[in-house]
């Protein structure tokens, strides 16, 4: 089935005022109340791979500011935020409009520990606060309660750092390392696509040289690992036993949504359609939220409900 722009379920799109004063729409994050958050900074504190498409081309070259757009209910709320640092990949959203911008990578440091690489801030938009969260985060979201749930690439589950070497985890703001799958998933982990919470549960979906899987982590830690029936999947979201899925056509304006079923103790894709979308689709192109899943083409979101 082919979707016509039309029909698509347009959640926000970066205003064109805001295009034409010189704001580029980086990072973002789905709150826990399906609160969608969008980073805003200057064009002019950018600089611009050539080799990268997309918004992820773009990073902060030094330290600068921005505004914090979340829109929920429709509303739209516009926060300063000071001290935004290099080489930002992921913002995440925590309980009481505070959040989290994270580098994507860490190194050791002069004393042999490991150097912060997220910094926390309060609901006014300044960083009160710093932590390490892993070396080579491929994703990042949060749960109800503040946790962080994380994922990591090649580089850091086969790397120094402890916490990133079982291809999973979870935090605290403090940055105590909550949360960890030792021994209980079927496979190493080669790296991780995709992640969700559905209320105080987290789903995180990666995969391994055995295929995609994705693994259900409830309130007491406790891990259950299914097939991923998609291979190549960037975007879940779930409710009860019904399961969204999409993948990307990297750089294109093209997306596969799947419907998937839990049957007989496995997800199976029950439908399939084909997407075209407002912009190119990159990396870290989706988010999903109690049974609500949200995608970014370009400067705009859509959210596709279970």
């Amino acid at each position: 089935m082919l979707m016509a722009l039309g029909e698509l379920p347009v959640a926000w799109s970066l205003p064109a005022a805001d295009a034409r004063a010189g704001w580029r729409a980086l990072w973002w994050s789905v709150g826990p109340g399906n609160e969608l958050a969008v980073m805003l900074v200057q064009k002019r504190n950018l600089s611009r791979s050539r080799h990268t498409r997309g918004w992820v081309g773009w990073s902060v070259a030094a330290p600068c500011d921005g505004v914090l757009v979340v829109v929920s209910g429709g509303v739209e709320h516009r926060t300063a935020v000071t001290g935004i640092f290099p080489h930002t990949t992921h913002l995440v959203l925590l309980p009481q409009s505070r959040f989290l911008l994270v580098q994507g990578r860490t190194h050791r440091d002069d004393t042999g520990g490991w150097e912060r690489n997220a910094l926390l801030y309060t609901a006014g938009g300044h960083p009160v606060s710093s932590l390490c969260v892993g070396d080579d985060i491929d994703y990042a979201l949060s749960d109800r309660d503040g946790g962080i749930w994380t994922s990591y690439g090649d580089e850091g589950i086969y790397g120094d750092h402890p916490e990133s070497a079982p291809g999973l985890a979870r935090w605290d703001t403090d940055g105590t390392h909550t949360w960890s799958p030792r021994g209980r998933l079927p496979v190493w982990p080669l790296g991780g696509n995709a992640g969700a919470t559905e209320e105080s549960t987290a789903w995180l979906a990666w995969y391994s040289h055995k295929g995609p899987f994705v693994s259900r982590v409830d309130t007491a830690g406790d891990v259950t690992t299914y097939r991923n029936p998609l291979w190549g999947t960037d975007g879940i979201a779930v409710r009860g036993t019904g399961m969204l899925l999409t993948r990307r056509e990297h750089g294109r304006s093209r997306v596969e949504l799947s419907r998937a079923e839990f049957l007989d103790d496995a997800w199976v894709i029950t439908g399939q359609e084909k997407l075209t979308v407002p912009g190119p689709v990159v990396l870290y192109c989706a988010q999903g939220r109690d049974g609500v899943l949200w995608l970014r083409a370009g400067d705009t979101w859509i959210r596709f409900e279970v």
